[in-house]
């Protein structure tokens, strides 16, 4: 009948309470050393394991929460392997909630208020739930947000540098010789997409070049936007001679249309895209891209919420379960990772010759 027993049978075969009992399986220091070897002993004897909700209720759950939009997202497996690797180094588990529908979000929060099986929670993109996420944390509840598009805030937050990969994407193909760049922004409610549209004008601006209006359109991240946007280029008096997308989807959609009109890439066009994603895609292992470190946003994501959770344990006078290398107040709130420039063959060695007379 061991596995039958509760903490208030332990509690009972001690002589303590269950609040006693609860302290000692959560590492608790309040507990006189002699009561603690007493009732570490009967759960020995009687093969007692605690069970995780148990050791929730008390705070000190070995599960972590991770919050993820569709599971179809491209990056969301990059994401993920980087949290697997990273939790695989510490004590916990994972607990994985997946927002299909938006309404979700509402129940969900609702179920680890109330639950607390977990210790903290890691959410990737959380979008309209950022409001939930931020009641979790005034709480005191340990939450971490990777790539949240929204103003920023006090959450802790880990992305990638937009600005400065759409800089090093702009300023190679100005190398290359390009001086009139289409660009193709993606939705302007998401903070990625100024981000690279700032970087984009701030490589334009260094080198001297104009801004022209009639280079600059907007898309929605899809395939079609970036072939509709390639359309209005390609249909210019002047049209530009490379095309700097947004997105990796987007600068597919661009490819389809010069091939459709019969525009070579990189011979009359070059392309470029944005993200470099993890998921087979029309013309990807062409694509000259900027590479987003998916997998590291993943590992720094779940250590910065290890150590929140250290910090946290520490402060309410328990024994770490984890050791924190660092503070968690001196950790930076907001964390941007370094993109890469992946140079393939869609943005070409050079711009042609002929097109570099016409466009000078």
């Amino acid at each position: 009948m061991a596995d039958k027993l509760t903490i208030v049978d332990i509690a009972r075969l001690a002589g303590v309470s269950k609040a006693t009992v609860s302290r000692v399986i959560n590492q608790k220091p309040d507990v006189d050393p002699e009561t603690r070897e007493r009732i570490l002993q009967i759960m020995a004897d009687a093969g007692f394991v605690p069970s995780i909700a148990a050791t929730g209720l008390a705070g000190r759950s070995r599960l972590l929460g991770v919050l993820v939009p569709s599971l179809s997202w491209p990056f969301i497996g990059e994401i993920m392997r980087g949290v697997a690797e990273m939790i695989a180094t510490s004590p916990y588990e994972l607990v994985l909630y997946c927002i299909t529908h938006p309404h979700d979000g509402t129940s969900i929060f609702e179920r680890i208020l109330e639950t607390r099986l977990t210790s903290g929670l890691l959410a990737i993109l959380p979008g309209e739930l950022t409001d939930h996420l931020h009641a979790l944390y005034a709480q005191g509840f340990p939450v971490v947000m990777i790539d949240d598009q929204g103003h920023p805030t006090q959450l802790p937050w880990i992305g990638s540098d937009n600005h400065q990969g759409a800089y090093a994407a702009t300023q190679h193909l100005i190398q290359l010789g390009h001086r009139r760049i289409g660009f193709i922004m993606g939705p302007e409610r998401y903070r990625c997409s100024m981000e690279r549209y700032e970087g984009f004008v701030q490589a334009l601006h260094d080198h001297n070049l104009s801004i022209d209006p009639a280079l600059i359109l907007s898309g929605n991240f899809e395939p079609a936007s970036g072939r509709a946007g390639a359309e209005q280029f390609l249909a210019l008096a002047e049209p530009p001679t490379a095309i700097f997308a947004s997105n990796d989807e987007m600068a597919c959609g661009v490819i389809a249309c010069a091939e459709a009109r019969g525009v070579r890439v990189p011979d009359e066009l070059a392309v470029v895209g944005f993200d470099d994603i993890p998921f087979p895609i029309p013309w990807q292992s062409t694509l000259t891209t900027v590479r987003q470190p998916f997998f590291e946003m993943g590992q720094r994501g779940l250590k910065q919420l290890l150590q929140l959770i250290s910090a946290s344990n520490r402060r309410q006078g328990a024994t770490p379960v984890l050791p924190a290398t660092d503070s968690a107040k001196a950790a930076p709130l907001r964390i941007q990772l370094p993109t890469q420039l992946i140079v393939r063959e869609s943005c070409g060695a050079a711009l042609p010759q002929s097109a570099a007379a016409r466009h000078r």
